[in-house]
């Protein structure tokens, strides 16, 4: 009878240890598309901040890159801005911000405090760094849904140069946000003259 209670506790356990990692990827997506539509509602309102828009865009991808492995889409709250701030700039801010950030993952390499669950990933990916540093960098950096934190942690391990390591890092990302700013750009500026009448 105990070795049955302990195998529903068990399992009870397993299960709601399975639906926390579902949890937070799930709030913070609708946290952002809720200061998104915020950010559109009241875009009178971000205008007026001027300058402190781009420092906005400067922190949030400081602070969103500077989580390792635990991805937080802050471009997806510029998308807004914009209608009202000039996108090229916007891009160069976030990726300076984001770049800073990506410093956490680099560092935690660097100090070898790194828990590797996919060895042979991992080993694939110390091998790219070492014979195609600058390439593997800047994919991971300028191409969308892949993870910089990931190329941070081996260029860190491997001793890879950080400042050669953030300058590929920020060329990459002002790439990708130049690129998905015009792109919103573009679309916000149709989705504001739909609504506007």
């Amino acid at each position: 009878m105990t070795s049955q209670t302990d195998n529903s506790k068990q399992a009870s356990v397993e299960k709601k240890a399975g639906l926390k990692p579902k949890i937070v990827p799930t709030l913070m997506l609708l946290l952002m598309i809720a200061i998104s539509v915020g950010l559109f509602l009241y875009r009178d309102k971000v205008a007026e901040l001027g300058g402190y828009g781009y420092l906005s865009a400067f922190i949030i991808c400081l602070v969103g890159n500077a989580s390792v492995i635990l991805p937080v889409p802050g471009i997806l709250l510029f998308f807004p801005l914009v209608t009202t701030f000039n996108p090229v700039l916007l891009g160069l801010v976030g990726a300076t911000g984001g770049t800073i950030g990506e410093v956490t993952g680099y560092m935690a390499g660097y100090s070898g405090r790194v828990m590797i669950q996919n060895v042979r990933m991992f080993d694939r990916m110390n091998g790219w760094m070492k014979k195609q540093g600058v390439l593997v960098i800047f994919l991971f950096a300028a191409v969308p849904f892949l993870l910089v934190d990931i190329a941070g942690l081996v260029a860190g391990t491997t001793r890879y140069p950080l400042w050669k390591f953030l300058l590929v890092v920020w060329v990459g990302k002002s790439l990708k946000y130049i690129i998905l700013l015009m792109a919103a750009a573009l679309g916000w500026a149709t989705v504001v003259h739909y609504f506007a009448g």
